[in-house]
């Protein structure tokens, strides 16, 4: 097995992180708060680096988790930068959920450099992570993918290449619009069962097992009902994910009047203090009005 760098050790990327480690691999890691990188290493017996550029040095897989699109050209770019201590002929997976516009960017920065880029950002939340069960959609050459796939393979239960450059973050995008709409139907279900006097977990069971289930219903209900919204994926990252994919339905034309609503119904949950509860709080909003 080579050797593999991470980049970004938040809440999806640490564990992430850890499944590569405790599959053989030899990283050596890098976060911007360097006491995290350093208790990861103790933690999983890899190294640790200050900058990216010395995390990536000798790596033949560098992969990345980090918060938006200035995050990422911050680790990529530059003196200290990944892309100027990678060699010819390593590969760059990314894994954060950025625009088109930057993936599209770097992809072409990494190529002039002789450095393969995938952009392969994930869904599942911290748990999908902590557990190893991501989903992974990646944009990029096929030789590209078919040279990560199995190292991506240590934290995912479904890894696929969706196209080219930039096609992994326009998948994400469908992922986030397709829960922006169901999240915010199980807190109408929730708030309009509460307000008919009904068991909203007696609901849930008879209408989980039909049409109406999804991964939300059966996994966010209890803490939605117990008023518990700390699970994962936080308002303010939702709020940029949705923006870019409102950025990009101005570019191509799609219609998403829903999410363009839903993503309102987030900056009132912002304005409560919400910034930091989970998706679910759309459940919350609801009872405050």
């Amino acid at each position: 097995m080579g050797k593999l760098a991470f980049l970004g050790l938040g809440v999806m990327g640490y564990p992430m992180a850890g499944h590569l480690a405790s599959k053989g691999y030899e990283l050596c890691v890098y976060n911007r708060t360097t006491t995290k990188a350093q208790a990861w290493a103790d933690e999983h017996g890899g190294n640790f680096a200050p900058t990216p550029r010395e995390a990536v040095a000798g790596a033949e897989m560098v992969f990345c988790c980090v918060g938006n699109d200035d995050d990422l050209r911050a680790v990529c770019l530059g003196d200290d930068g990944a892309f100027a201590g990678m060699a010819e002929g390593s590969l760059f997976i990314d894994h954060t959920t950025v625009s088109e516009v930057v993936t599209k960017e770097l992809h072409a920065i990494a190529v002039q450099s002789g450095i393969g880029f995938i952009d392969a950002p994930v869904s599942g939340g911290q748990a999908g992570a902590e557990n190893g069960v991501l989903s992974v959609m990646c944009g990029g050459a096929q030789a590209d993918y078919d040279r990560a796939e199995h190292a991506i393979d240590a934290f995912s239960s479904i890894c696929r290449r969706i196209g080219e450059s930039g096609d992994g973050q326009k998948a994400k995008m469908c992922n986030q619009i397709a829960i922006a709409g169901l999240v915010q139907g199980l807190s109408e279900a929730l708030h309009f069962a509460d307000k008919a006097g009904l068991d909203g977990r007696a609901i849930v069971e008879v209408i989980s097992k039909g049409a109406a289930g999804s991964w939300q219903m059966v996994n966010r209900h209890e803490t939605m009902l117990d008023d518990h919204f700390d699970h994962g994926f936080a308002v303010d990252w939702m709020r940029k994910d949705l923006g870019i994919c409102l950025d990009a339905a101005d570019e191509n034309g799609a219609s998403l009047p829903v999410t363009a609503l839903v993503d309102q119904f987030y900056k009132d949950v912002q304005k409560m203090g919400g910034g930091r509860w989970d998706t679910s709080s759309l459940f919350k909003r609801l009872q405050k009005l």
